[in-house]
């Protein structure tokens, strides 16, 4: 019993890193969060590029230690320099995810499809910075500039200013009204307004 308990102790002190950038990568990210079993094989994926840029890190100081006498490398230095490679690789992973900058190389390329984006949802809201028109339950449409969106259209609040009903006929404004909060599960539908003071100003 005392074995497994150290051999699981191990396992967990190899995984951490991985952990680190797992938790990093979903903190600044829109991705819902996995399993428990995704959880892992992902902070093992996370891990082996830990290890691999702190095995490079240790190289490049062993380098500049035979003309520079910096410091000596031991287990210390290792776990400090495992912490911030988790922590700049998963900022990094979080950059890229949150970009679509190497998913659009590879669909350039022909190699893929898909986006890095969590969703169709996140991606349009996040290229489609305009008016909105959120049609309602009860055939009501609500017409405003989106400062927040949900990250997911399944649970989540839309903040809306300059908000306004809409009715066949007009457009009423809604006075004295900062901002509105509206429960993602009450729209049926968005519709993404063209851009037309763009225009305007040309």
């Amino acid at each position: 019993m005392e074995t497994l308990a150290k051999d699981f102790v191990t396992l967990l002190q190899y995984l951490l890193p991985g952990f680190v950038s797992a938790w990093v990568f979903y903190s600044l990210t829109s991705f819902p969060k996995p399993s428990q079993f995704e959880r892992v094989v992902q902070a093992l994926i996370f891990t082996l590029f830990v290890h691999a840029s702190v095995h490079l890190i240790k190289e490049g100081l062993f380098f500049l230690g035979n003309r520079w006498s910096l410091s000596t490398w031991d287990k210390n230095s290792q776990l400090i320099w495992s912490i911030i490679s988790a922590i700049l690789i998963g900022t990094l992973f979080s950059y890229f995810a949150n970009n679509d900058k190497i998913h659009k190389k590879l669909r350039d390329w022909g190699i893929t499809r898909e986006t890095s984006y969590p969703s169709e949802w996140f991606g349009t809201f996040l290229k489609k910075i305009t008016f909105v028109v959120l049609h309602l339950d009860g055939e009501r449409r609500l017409y405003g500039w989106p400062i927040e969106w949900p990250s997911e259209p399944s649970k989540g609040h839309f903040v809306l200013v300059q908000a306004s009903w809409l009715t066949e006929k007009e457009q009423i404004p809604i006075t004295g009204v900062e901002s509105i909060l509206v429960d993602v599960k009450e729209v049926k539908m968005v519709e993404f307004m063209e851009k037309t003071w763009e225009k305007n100003n040309e």
